[in-house]
């Protein structure tokens, strides 16, 4: 277990359901109780995240998924563990969760992401924002389309549904888990009961390892 003294929170669930808001709102409402915050998201602003996030219309299935696992490493490298080193409690918009549901939609095989994702740092919080389908839909054709994922119209409530079962995964790995369902509620609302949840300190920071001693057989 690394004895990182920072609070690592991660923010995910469907498209509009608020998670960018949230995140903001949480970043401000931390700092404003004392707390030095670092808000981010995934992909990352660096290159290859900017690359992923341009391309992810266009590469699909496990490429993706290698696409996406690459720039968490790198931003677990050059952001959030610096930032966890020096005390900072850090938010990120989109993380685990989200590669839990967004590459198996892709068909990927969950145990293809949990494979690809097997040393990466562990939220000590990790959030779910959820909402009722029929208004995650209505939110997004208010918004419009920002990516293919968005092209299915059952797509909010397989998110959804997927998103739970994300929830029950990262549970397994002994992550504390939150959902909060965020269709009759604002972002200040939601952001407030994830800082009133949040530990007192870190240390569930760590590296996901697997059950097994040797890498898992990854099946097609």
């Amino acid at each position: 277990m690394s004895a990182y003294p920072g609070l690592f929170i991660s923010l995910d669930g469907p498209s509009g359901v608020g998670k960018s808001t949230t995140v903001a709102e949480l970043g401000r409402l931390l700092g404003d109780r004392g707390r030095g915050v670092h808000t981010t998201t995934e992909p990352s602003t660096s290159e290859l995240g900017r690359f992923t996030r341009a391309e992810a219309d266009h590469i699909h299935g496990r490429a993706l998924a290698c696409l996406v696992a690459a720039n968490r490493y790198e931003h677990i490298e050059t952001e959030l563990a610096p930032r966890l080193k020096a005390g900072e409690t850090v938010v990120c918009d989109r993380y685990l969760a989200s590669s839990l549901v967004l590459q198996p939609l892709d068909g990927v095989p969950e145990q293809f992401v949990l494979a690809l994702n097997r040393h990466i740092l562990l939220p000590d919080l990790a959030v779910i924002l959820t909402a009722e389908p029929e208004d995650i839909s209505a939110r997004l054709a208010e918004r419009g389309r920002r990516h293919r994922f968005h092209d299915d119209p059952d797509g909010p409530a397989r998110e959804v549904e997927l998103y739970h079962r994300a929830a029950q995964t990262m549970t397994t790995l002994g992550v504390e888990v939150l959902v909060l369902d965020s269709t009759d509620a604002t972002p200040t609302d939601v952001a407030k009961r994830i800082a009133n949840t949040l530990p007192w300190r870190g240390g569930n920071v760590e590296p996901l390892h697997p059950h097994t001693h040797d890498d898992p057989t990854v099946n097609p």
